[in-house]
């Protein structure tokens, strides 16, 4: 077997197109969610109150070769985390609502030397 019928066996695995078509949705997915916490949620919790944190920085020097600290944008990814892990629980737990439960497992009987023993014990007992 060739090198290429070898690469083509493992591409063509239910496996590795199944993480293909994850990956590729899940990025679609991902865009859906940024907009709506850029375009939708920032927006309104921006009328309630400051929450962008980008123009905070710090100088680290005096001369004008300083780097500059700009922590505000580490502080503005951590609240768009936190959103975005927030509409994920609650699209999850929406998703999940919606499925229907699966339908009890009924026990299986017990075999007939196990219901005669239990007989014969009942009727023991009585005497």
């Amino acid at each position: 077997m060739s090198m290429l019928d070898e690469f083509k066996d493992f591409a063509m695995k239910g496996n590795v197109m199944d993480l293909a078509i994850g990956v590729i949705i899940g990025g679609a997915f991902g865009k859906i969610v940024s907009s709506l916490v850029d375009n939708v949620l920032m927006p309104i919790i921006g009328s309630i109150g400051n929450v962008d944190f980008t123009g905070l920085m710090t100088k680290l020097g005096t001369d004008e070769k300083s780097p500059i600290l700009k922590y505000g944008s580490f502080m503005q990814s951590i609240v768009d985390f936190m959103l975005i892990a927030a509409c994920l629980f609650l699209l999850v737990k929406a998703i999940n609502s919606m499925k229907k439960p699966a339908p009890a497992a009924t026990a299986a009987p017990p075999p007939p030397t196990e219901t005669y023993l239990k007989e014969i014990r009942d009727l023991l007992a009585k005497r």
